[in-house]
């Protein structure tokens, strides 16, 4: 029998692990299997541009390359199980597919709070149906929005929601800043003041304990006691990696997949992982695995972990350095945007504004042991432009020591 790829997760870190294989020489069979029944599209803008009605699902689709033209596609349909030894994956319907191959991009999916009270009314923002539910209600007139999470959904749906007409937008974290987890204390606060300045309003340093409502949620419940009335209620509240598929079969599924690093999984030769669901370590830093949740990884992922599974499967070395990508990310909020390139998260006890001022448009360098590890700017395209200048010279930088 012909040695196949299957490949578990139809997103956009999918697609790409599909067709860097092709692009690494692999000519065999490829199925991708996706829970939803849309071809692979874009996820950022739709916290954004497709909340605000800016852009149809047509614009999100990602046009798959001409080398993919022969993939199998099973969307609409989910992995449920795998046996690793026997090199066997099963799917909701029944189907089990024999692999040679086997790549993991099966992904986040939302986590939920868990609260007494109604749940009609309180949303997620993680696929398209779930913009498009939130887009429905949140542009009916006088509507009270409560954000719980001020994490980068949390703080790009609050803008939005500002942005439609929203009559009260309210965002609840338990942390005293918004965004404070990558972007530490300095930036956070400059954050917090533009929203607040746009119209947002904010319960810091509390956490939500339940809903009120009958059919459906007219309030929630502060850790104080305060009730904020609600119309709308959007959870983003951090995600859960989607991985129950794969227990029994001896892998590290603590948070994600761990990976080493050259992202296979439990020393596998045969199992890749890529994507937001891949724990990887980053031999740019200090090689702790981690997972990274930016637009960047599912390319960066799989263009390494593909060179290293088509290598595996024609019996080539792929020689290979250890991963290490410069991770990347953009948020838009209002009208501003946040643009970082390294690690922040990792410099957050040395941050020094390195350009322009926290009022306008400003650069902000994260350091550890005094080397820069990461910059954030803040503001518009002079600020964009400044932390491009950065980029080369974090690629440049030597590898941390542990």
């Amino acid at each position: 029998m012909t040695t196949s790829v299957v490949v578990a997760g139809a997103s956009m870190a999918g697609l790409r692990a599909a067709e860097q294989l092709r692009a690494a020489g692999w000519d065999g069979p490829i199925t991708l299997v996706g829970d939803e029944p849309h071809m692979p599209y874009n996820r950022p803008p739709l916290s954004k541009e497709v909340l605000a009605g800016k852009a149809p699902f047509e614009s999100l689709a990602f046009r798959p390359r001409a080398s993919v033209a022969d993939v199998r596609w099973r969307l609409g349909t989910r992995v449920v199980a795998a046996d690793l030894d026997r090199r066997v994956v099963e799917l909701d319907d029944g189907e089990v597919l024999p692999y040679g191959g086997l790549v993991v991009a099966t992904g986040m999916r939302p986590r939920r709070l868990r609260c007494p009270g109604p749940r009609t009314g309180r949303h997620t923002v993680r696929t398209l149906a779930d913009a498009q539910g939130l887009r429905e209600a949140l542009t009916r007139p006088g509507a009270r929005v409560v954000v719980v999470g001020a994490g980068f959904i949390g703080c790009e749906v609050a803008a939005t929601a500002v942005a439609l007409g929203a009559a009260e937008v309210t965002v609840v974290d338990p942390l005293p800043l918004p965004m404070a987890g990558p972007l530490g204390d300095l930036l956070a606060r400059a954050l917090l003041d533009r929203h607040e300045q746009r119209g947002v309003r904010f319960a810091l340093g509390t956490g939500v304990t339940g809903f009120e409502g009958d059919d459906r949620v007219t309030g929630v419940v502060l850790a104080d006691g305060t009730v904020l009335a609600a119309d709308v209620v959007v959870e983003s509240v951090g995600s859960v990696a989607n991985t129950e598929w794969l227990d029994g079969n001896g892998l590290d599924l603590t948070d994600g997949v761990l990976t080493d690093e050259h992202l296979r999984a439990g020393g596998r030769p045969d199992v890749i992982a890529v994507g937001d669901v891949a724990r990887f370590p980053n031999a740019r830093y200090d090689g702790v695995p981690r997972r990274v949740e930016h637009w960047s990884i599912p390319t960066d992922t799989a263009k390494h972990a593909a060179k290293v599974l088509a290598a595996h499967l024609t019996g080539a070395d792929a020689g290979l350095p250890p991963f290490a990508p410069l991770p990347t990310f953009w948020s838009d909020q209002h009208d501003f945007r946040l643009q970082s390139f390294g690690a922040p998260a990792l410099g957050k006890e040395d941050v020094r504004v390195l350009d322009g001022d926290l009022d306008g448009d400003v650069l902000v360098g994260y350091h550890t042991g005094g080397r820069l590890v990461g910059v954030v700017a803040l503001g518009g395209q002079a600020a964009a432009a400044a932390a491009a200048r950065h980029r080369a010279a974090l690629l440049q930088q030597p590898a941390l020591t542990a």
